[in-house]
């Protein structure tokens, strides 16, 4: 059995709670957008799910995942295939995608805002990048979330002032779509772990981490969670999952990723 490791991080910890996502998945595209989900993926592809797809963000299917960061003019790229444009897009459209990103704001209904915030939409207080891929990978295949800072500015009353992508909103699911068409699968943050399995796919906090309370979490989301009788802590990494990590991140760049590099363990 596996050793839980005593001495972690709050984003090694966020690493493998994201990891596990990953673990039923079978043979699909896995994509994470930004440094911890990017790790995340690739501790999944070394453990929980071998058969995982993922490319170099290029043009080539990878056998063994890229190290983050400066891999030095030593490395050697593990190429499997060749895995262009279109091939990938044979797997967006096909459902076979995994895709963990980082929205700016999420509504009760998960869905998410990447383009502007504030004002009139012709007229945003803050551009941002605009839209992006975020319509097609949502209506098209399962889509994770992380948020680094878990508040009332991400989460907010509302509804997201740019809807970026599907979610479990009627008033906006496409003609000839249900709420089964949709894979809205898991959100991890600096607080907990949270999914759409509440009554009438309310969002639900599946785990707090280490030393977090619910209070914390209601405080901090704009909406109302639904809560179950017993939230498990989410788990500790084990001490196999933390020296893969290193592997992948040499240069510990995920230490970089949360203010102040908060430990994991904040009890």
């Amino acid at each position: 059995m596996a050793t839980p490791a005593k001495d972690y991080t709050l984003a090694e910890l966020i690493i493998c709670a994201n990891a596990a996502a990953y673990k039923d998945d079978g043979e699909v595209l896995i994509t994470g957008i930004g440094v911890l989900p990017r790790i995340a993926a690739s501790l999944a592809m070394k453990t929980c799910n071998t058969d995982i797809m993922m490319t170099d963000s290029e043009s080539w299917l990878l056998s063994e995942p890229n190290p983050v960061g400066n891999r030095g003019a030593d490395f050697k790229q593990m190429n499997e295939t060749w895995m262009g444009f279109s091939r990938i897009f044979d797997n967006v459209w096909s459902g076979r995608r995994h895709l963990t990103g980082g929205p700016t704001q999420i509504d009760r209904f998960g869905q998410s805002n990447i383009s502007a915030l504030g004002g009139t939409y012709d007229k945003p207080k803050i551009q941002m990048l605009g839209t992006r891929g975020f319509p097609g990978n949502s209506i098209c295949h399962a889509n994770s979330y992380f948020v680094p800072s878990h508040n009332t500015r991400v989460f907010i009353e509302g509804e997201c002032d740019v809807v970026c992508t599907i979610g479990y909103n009627p008033d906006r699911l496409p003609k000839g779509y249900t709420f089964d068409d949709i894979d809205l699968r898991m959100i991890f943050t600096d607080l907990c772990v949270m999914d759409f399995g509440g009554p009438d796919r309310q969002m639900r906090l599946v785990s707090l981490h280490p030393g977090i309370t619910v209070e914390q979490v209601v405080e901090n989301t704009g909406f109302e969670v639904f809560i179950p009788d017993s939230v498990p802590t989410t788990p500790a990494p084990t001490e196999e999952q933390l020296a893969i990590i290193q592997q992948i991140d040499p240069q510990n760049l995920r230490s970089k990723q949360l203010k102040d590099n908060p430990p994991g363990d904040r009890s």
